[in-house]
């Protein structure tokens, strides 16, 4: 097994990990590609509106959202498609969602709460997909970031529309 290999086997365990059987997660990336994974504990999701993404780092291309994002959240994100026009997740520390103050800007799902959590290897459309994957076990965005990109999203669409 190449290093590389190697590093994708501990990330797709520490994310299987997530689940309390994580037989299943490995099964369902298997078969369907996405597994249902908990979050709280070992990870919680920030969701952000495609819009308010698209207007902060001006770009709507894929390639570009991907690059923008990787540098300005430093972590993993993923990239769901099958809701109209499509919603980003970034995936943060698991005690967030508990300490989360940021609802007025962006919707932190924590505990009860389940994420469609795409196969390592699925970071391209169609569906559910990996936009940024994670490089490391716990590779996570900073809540600071997150909420500096929702707001510069909000405040370049809202420039927009009074234009």
């Amino acid at each position: 097994m190449d290093t590389q290999e190697a590093l994708d086997r501990a990330i797709s365990e520490w994310l299987a990990r997530a689940h309390p059987t994580p037989a299943q997660a490995w099964h369902e990336w298997a078969v369907q590609g996405v597994a249902l994974l908990p979050l709280g504990d070992r990870f919680a999701a920030v969701r952000m509106a495609s819009d308010e993404v698209h207007a902060a780092v001006e770009s709507s291309d894929p390639d570009q959202v991907a690059v923008c994002l990787g540098l300005l959240l430093g972590g993993s994100i993923i990239y769901d498609r099958r809701v109209a026009g499509g919603t980003y997740y970034a995936l943060i520390q698991g005690h967030a969602g508990l300490v989360w103050a940021y609802d007025d800007i962006a919707t932190c799902l924590g505990h009860g709460t389940y994420l469609g959590v795409p196969r390592l290897d699925r970071q391209q459309s169609p569906g559910t997909y990996w936009l940024v994957p994670p490089r490391y076990e716990g590779d996570l965005c900073t809540p600071r970031a997150i909420t500096a990109l929702v707001k510069r999203g909000r405040s370049r669409l809202a420039a927009c529309s009074e234009a």
